[in-house]
């Protein structure tokens, strides 16, 4: 009698689980319009992965991760933003010749 009720929970948790992920994808998508976003949302780039997107002001560059409640940074996102703050951060252009 037991066996059954565990998998119906695993199945709810999984379901769970899925439905905050897909929320975490749209609200990506909304965040840098929403009215409380600090910067204008006109000069954001969405990227996706392994961050959300590109801030591009006047003075400065920002990476931009979102979150929704309490997701956390994954290792590669805390990666990158170690780098970052280490200034390890280049430009590089490359040319495309015959």
């Amino acid at each position: 009698a037991v066996a059954p009720l565990r998998k119906k929970i695993k199945e709810l948790q999984a379901e769970k689980q899925s439905q905050s992920t897909l929320y975490g994808l749209i609200s990506e998508q909304f965040a840098p319009f929403m009215k409380y976003y600090p910067f204008n949302p006109e000069n954001f780039r969405f990227i996706g992965t392994p961050i959300d997107g590109i801030q591009f002001e006047k003075d400065k560059v920002i990476f931009v991760e979102i979150k929704a409640h309490k997701s956390r940074l994954t290792p590669l996102q805390n990666h990158i933003k170690n780098l970052i703050k280490n200034k390890k951060v280049e430009w590089f252009e490359f040319k495309i010749t015959k």
